[in-house]
Order: structure tokens, then sequence, then C-alpha cells
């Protein structure tokens, strides 16, 4: 029989050829921090598509040299960054996946050592770091010593991050992607100036829900004006920030979020969580902990009839699918979640890390008919 999990989903004029996505994550592994796409970028992305997954998302990839978490962050500001990521989009879509790329700011959290070098320890600028920029001179919270000063955006420098990410759209294009991910969720820049926690501006860009949604309602409309009709736009968001018992961004206002991205040509959106200070309260992450926001969001965007219908989305509808991430490790449970309708696909991360063929291996977990095959240099195993 033909599993849920293995149907394709159809965005504008993108088929999707199942519903398993690799979530972007950080390699760190620019050593010589030109932020140029390397050996190690190429074979951890291809491993994953020739794994079967429907969708390949390269990792944060800053639009900016400041805007990378740390100095060996991957970047797509120059047609050189674009030309080094090219054979990787290419070799992703002969594989028979989508090639997609996150385009992210870290905004106040940048400029940190790499995880296994004491990260979140600062890279001062002394040590090839840099100052960050957020929506207010406020750091983000850590100890003193790595509590990093931090300057406070105005319009120009606004404007400057609106056109950083349409240019490395562009370039996103130009390497071949089929799909942008515009990050904000996990305490970076467009986050931190959706969260009341983090943004107290009293300008156009601050305050009230429409003044804190501005500048990504801004970078998704600059981004959509150049990206082609027939390819879809995603967008990560936190859909809380697990601070009950202060304001801050949560699903309520999530929900909101994304019909009012949805108008703005926006047709997917990767729900995640967190991020945006050390305070969250997480409860225990078990399997599937975040499919929650996912379902609540979808169910709300129903009741509008802004949620995807059947399994195709057209260009030009005000629908948008929904992704749910977090803990997903099993087939039968990834299965569950896209069958039980509680959302349209589902993003693995550390799995992927684990197993970069889970998906052929959840083909033949579930025993599925329409499960992708496996590569012919593989059968034999």
């Amino acid at each position: 029989m033909n599993a849920e999990l293995f149907e394709p989903l159809t965005l504008r004029e993108t088929e999707i050829p199942n519903r398993v996505m690799v979530s972007p994550m950080c390699q760190y592994s620019c050593d010589d921090r030109d932020g140029l796409a390397t050996e190690w970028h190429h074979v951890h992305l291809g491993s994953r598509a020739v794994g079967g997954a429907g969708v390949v998302i390269a990792e944060a990839t800053a639009v900016e040299p400041r805007g990378r978490i740390s100095p060996e962050d991957l970047g797509l500001w120059s047609q050189e960054h674009a030309d080094a990521l090219a054979p990787t989009a290419e070799f992703i879509r002969e594989q028979g996946s989508v090639p997609a790329i996150q385009l992210a700011h870290a905004g106040r959290k940048a400029s940190t050592r790499r995880p296994w070098e004491d990260g979140p320890r600062l890279v001062k600028p002394d040590e090839g770091g840099w100052t960050p920029k957020g929506p207010t001179e406020t750091p983000y919270p850590r100890d003193e010593e790595n509590t990093a000063p931090t300057e406070r955006m105005d319009t120009e420098d606004i404007a400057d991050v609106i056109d950083s990410f349409e240019q490395a759209a562009k370039h996103a294009l130009d390497a071949g992607f089929e799909v942008p991910e515009i990050h904000a969720a996990h305490g970076y820049l467009l986050h931190e100036f959706l969260s009341p926690v983090s943004n107290d501006r009293d300008d156009e860009y601050g305050g009230d829900f429409e003044g804190r949604t501005k500048l990504l309602r801004e970078v998704c409309e600059r981004v959509r004006s150049i990206w082609p009709d027939e390819k879809p736009i995603f967008v990560r968001i936190s859909a809380t920030d697990w601070l009950p018992d202060r304001e801050s961004w949560d699903v309520a206002q999530s929900a909101r979020l994304a019909g009012d991205l949805a108008e703005l040509g926006v047709d997917f959106l990767d729900v995640s969580s967190g991020g945006i200070h050390p305070d969250q309260q997480i409860p225990r992450a078990g399997p599937g902990y975040q499919a929650q926001y996912a379902e609540t969001i979808r169910e709300v965007l129903a009741e509008d009839g802004q949620t995807l219908s059947g399994d195709a989305l057209a260009a030009g509808s005000d629908e948008i699918a929904v992704g749910t991430v977090g803990g997903i490790t099993d087939a039968t449970h990834a299965e569950a979640l896209v069958g039980n309708e509680r959302a349209d696909a589902v993003l693995l991360a550390r799995e992927h890390l684990r197993d970069p063929y889970f998906t052929l291996h959840a083909g033949r977990e579930l025993d599925a008919e329409n499960a992708p095959e496996w590569p012919d240099q593989y059968k034999r195993a």
C-alpha cells in the first residue's frame, strides 16, 4: 500500500516527490572564514539527496558577512558564493530531490565560536569577529565575558538588510536552488524583530504586531518580487518563545503572521520554536514535541481558508502549507504526522545527521509501494 509520507507535494509548479525534508543544519565548515562552500558541504548535502529526501535545505546561509553565527558559516553575498554552491544544487536535483537554501542573518547572536570550540563563546573583533547588530542595543544575554556589545539598527541598516536578502535570493537563483527559506526563527535577526522580548523599538519597526512583523514582511515581499512566480518560497518561524511569564511571541501571533505571509506569496511555513532568550522554558523534548504548533497554525489557517487544499498549492493563491519539526526520528511517527493531517510535511535535522538515508529506510520500514527507490549503485546491499 502507499504511504502518505511518500505522496508528492506540489507548491506552485515545483513538485516535491515526498513529504520528508532535510532541515537546514549549520556545519560551521568554511575554515577559511570566507563563507564559500567546500567539499564538506557538497558531500553532506548530496548524501541526504541520495538518501531520498524530497527537499534538501542547505544550512543557515548568511546574506552578509556580519549575518554569520560564526566566522566559519556559509555565506551567499556574492556571485563567487553562488558559483561555489552551484554544483551542489545541481547534484541534489540530479538525485530527484528539490534543492533549497535557508537565507539568514544572525543579528545579535552573531560572531560566536563553533560549538566544538567552546561555543557560544564570542569571537571578538580583534580575533576576526565583529560587533553584532540587532533591533536594539540590548545584547543576547550570556555570561558577562560572552555578552557582546550590540549596535541598534537604524532605518538605513534595516534597508541594507532587506537589500541583502534580495541580493542573496538572486544569488541562490543563479546557483540553481529551487526554494529559498527565509530564516525568521531561533532568536536570529528577523525573529528578534518579531518578539517583544527583544524588540522594544518605538518606531515603525517596533511596538505592536504590525510594527514588529514589518521587517519580515518587507523581506518576504522583496524576495517574492525577484523569485520566479512558478517557484515556492519557505519561511521558518519560532511559533513560541517558550516564555509564558512575560510578554513574548506566541502561537496566536504565529498563526496571524502565517496568514499575512500567505497573502505575500509565501508557500510553506516551517514551524519550529524557541531561541530568543536563555530563560525559555521548554518542556521535555519528546518525539514531535513541536507538532502541536504546526497543527494549531494549520487549524487556524483552515478556518480562514488559507491552508493547503488537496495536494497542490497554486501560484498566486492565499494558501500556505505547514511543516513540523522536533524530535522526529521514526518512520511510523512521520507517517502519522502527515497521514493524520497534523502537518503537510516533516522536517528532520539530527536524525538526518545520524542517518542520511532516513527516507529510503522509512520506505522499507513502512513497506510502502510509493517509496523512493534506492540508487542502482546501492541495490545489491
